[in-house]
C-alpha cells in the first residue's frame, strides 16, 4: 500500500501543462466531449509506418483536436533528440494507432483511444501484458522518448504500472 501511495503522489506532481484530466469516463467526457467527437488530422514531423503494414507510410494522423498540438510538439522534440536514424533504429516510427472508437479490451468502459487521446507505438516489441523485463521501451535508450511525452503531461502505463509499454495517453492515471 505504501509503495502504491508513493507512486500516486509522484504522479500528481508530474508535469501537466495541458491540464489533461484524470482517466475517468465522466472527467474525460467533461474535458474532451463524447467519445469519437472533436477529431482532427495533424501533420506529423517525421513519417510513421503502420505496425501491421510497414509499407504504409503516414505523414498525418487522426486524434482529438485538444491533443493535436501537444502530439506535434512531442514528436518535434523526439526528432531533435534522436534524429531520423535514431527514430528508425529504435522503432519510434512504428505506429500502432491513436483514434479507435472502442471499449477497453475485456471491459465495458471506453478506451482512451475512443477519444483519440492515446498513442500506441511498436506494439510487437511492447506487447500489452509485457513488463519491463520484456518491453523494449523499458530500456534506458528510450528515456529521452518518455521525457518528451511526460513534459507535455502524457502518461505511460508502462512506466506507471509496468504493462502496456506501447501506450501513452493524455489522461492522468
Amino acid at each position: 500500500m505504501r509503495c502504491r501511495q508513493g507512486r500516486q503522489r509522484s504522479q500528481q506532481t508530474r508535469a501537466n501543462p495541458n491540464g489533461w484530466p484524470a482517466e475517468s469516463e465522466a472527467k474525460l467526457i467533461q474535458f474532451y466531449g463524447q467519445p469519437g467527437t472533436n477529431q482532427t488530422t495533424i501533420t506529423i514531423p517525421y513519417p510513421h509506418f503502420l505496425s501491421w503494414d510497414r509499407s504504409a507510410r503516414l505523414t498525418k494522423i487522426g486524434c482529438h483536436k485538444k491533443v493535436g498540438p501537444s502530439i506535434q510538439r512531442v514528436l518535434e522534440k523526439v526528432l531533435v533528440q534522436y534524429g531520423a536514424d535514431g527514430i528508425r533504429d529504435l522503432r519510434l516510427d512504428v505506429f500502432g494507432g491513436c483514434f479507435n472508437l472502442r471499449k477497453k479490451r475485456g471491459g465495458s468502459s471506453w478506451s482512451t483511444h475512443a477519444w483519440g487521446i492515446a498513442m500506441d507505438y511498436d506494439p510487437d516489441n511492447n506487447q500489452l501484458k509485457w513488463g519491463r523485463d520484456r518491453a523494449t521501451f523499458a530500456s534506458p535508450a528510450y528515456d529521452k522518448w518518455w521525457k518528451c511525452w511526460e513534459e507535455e503531461g502524457w502518461c505511460s502505463l508502462g512506466r506507471l504500472r509496468n504493462f502496456d509499454w506501447m501506450h501513452v495517453q493524455a489522461a492522468r492515471v
